[in-house]
């Protein structure tokens, strides 16, 4: 078992640093930092999902483990050298959105976020996940990140866009399609 926390505030990052897992310190604003950062966001919005009433049992059940997993992809991302996110785990996605996009309708043009209130939630824990994802490829470019983490998140914000669709039908809502607006003219009036 890992350390308690038995006090939740210690000063030491008062000054604009923060510990990493094996000891050291970094800026807040450290590549690192931002992308681990962005992976708990997008775990707490993945938790604003679970906390919609009446989802069904396979999309609560693939949340929840996504949400392990996600603690353990911040874990690697804040400790460097370790290593717990494998092609198991993407492997486990990609079967995850084959069985819930099998009975989808197919694209023809693209989605506006929205649809209910958990179908809404998960475009915006997708949109976050692109975020952590563009932000872990940015600290690849610092440190040594596994390729292994960038292609879980990648992987990870197409199942949350299929879980959006399965969600918006649960919720009898519409998924609303884009329509590209007409544009101005930008010759002037006569």
């Amino acid at each position: 078992m890992g350390h308690r926390l038995s006090k939740i505030y210690t000063r030491t990052g008062d000054d604009g640093t923060t510990g990493l897992g094996d000891g050291s310190r970094v800026e807040k604003t450290h590549a690192r930092i931002e992308a681990y950062g962005t992976v708990d966001e997008a775990n707490s919005a993945i938790g604003m999902i679970l906390a919609v009433p009446n989802l069904p049992a396979g999309v609560s059940a693939a949340l929840t483990q996504i949400q392990h997993e996600l603690f353990d992809l911040g874990g690697e991302l804040a400790v460097p050298g370790y290593r717990v996110i494998t092609a198991t785990h993407i492997d486990a996605l990609e079967d995850t959105l084959d069985k819930f996009n099998e009975p989808l309708p197919p694209l023809k043009e693209f989605i506006l976020p929205g649809g209910g209130p958990a179908a809404a939630a998960c475009h915006l824990a997708r949109a976050i996940t692109r975020r952590a994802e563009r932000c872990s490829w940015a600290a690849s470019k610092q440190e040594d990140i596994a390729p292994e983490v960038t292609r879980y998140l990648n992987r990870l914000s197409d199942l949350l866009f299929v879980i959006a669709r399965v969600l918006a039908r649960h919720e009898n809502g519409q998924e609303v399609l884009w329509k590209k607006t007409t544009p101005v003219s930008s010759k002037p009036a006569r």
